[in-house]
């Protein structure tokens, strides 16, 4: 029979009397160091709408869908699928619209439930009514461009809120707008460009 070595009981008798390592979790709550990548949460007032975290995403877990309808973009991240690397938060334009939190209790019976969602107003071309992006993104573009974004009338127009408000600019799905210039339009890239060569070259 072999008997244990010295050390290894040593060892023994010295575990049965101290403290346990482990954590009391689920029974008492655990906190997570603050760069543990957790749940990843939308924050709306600072999300914009790109969808730069739905095209670097490589588990293809954020759902993009565009309502034309309702003029909405609704993203949708699910969370039982998600592996928590990061790439949303890192390649997200605002830094802030999408983080990583410290949650990590997310086990839960319906995966129906486990999802994260936001949703943005869209911009529609007044002309072919095509979508040209989240209202948010074209404000936050016109923000970062400064006194260069004055070079696009869509620009000025979706940072000015306030000529709506004010009736300065009346809305094209109203009677009065048919025969109004298409430097008050609200157009996407194509119809701006037919409309200003039309300007220039009439047709």
């Amino acid at each position: 029979m072999r008997y244990p070595k010295l050390r290894e009981l040593k060892e023994a008798i010295r575990s049965f009397f101290s403290r346990p390592y482990t954590i009391k979790f689920p029974k008492n709550p655990s906190w997570a160091s603050p760069r543990f990548r957790g749940k990843p949460q939308y924050y709306k007032d600072d999300c914009v709408g790109c969808g730069a975290c739905a095209e670097v995403c490589p588990s293809s877990t954020i759902y993009m869908t565009d309502d034309i309808k309702t003029c909405t973009r609704k993203f949708v991240l699910r969370l039982d699928s998600c592996i928590f690397c990061g790439n949303c938060q890192a390649n997200c334009i605002t830094e802030k619209g999408i983080m990583l939190s410290t949650e990590y209790d997310l086990a839960t019976y319906d995966r129906e439930s486990s999802t994260v969602s936001v949703e943005k107003e869209l911009l529609i071309c007044e002309h072919c009514d095509c979508i040209i992006g989240a209202k948010d993104h074209i404000k936050f573009l016109a923000r970062k461009l400064g006194v260069l974004s004055y070079g696009n009338p869509t620009l000025i127009l979706a940072n000015q809120d306030n000529l709506f408000e004010t009736g300065l600019v009346v809305k094209s799905n109203n009677e009065s707008a048919d025969g109004r210039p298409a430097m008050f339009k609200v157009l996407c890239p194509k119809c701006r460009r037919e409309a200003m060569i039309k300007d220039e070259y009439g047709g």
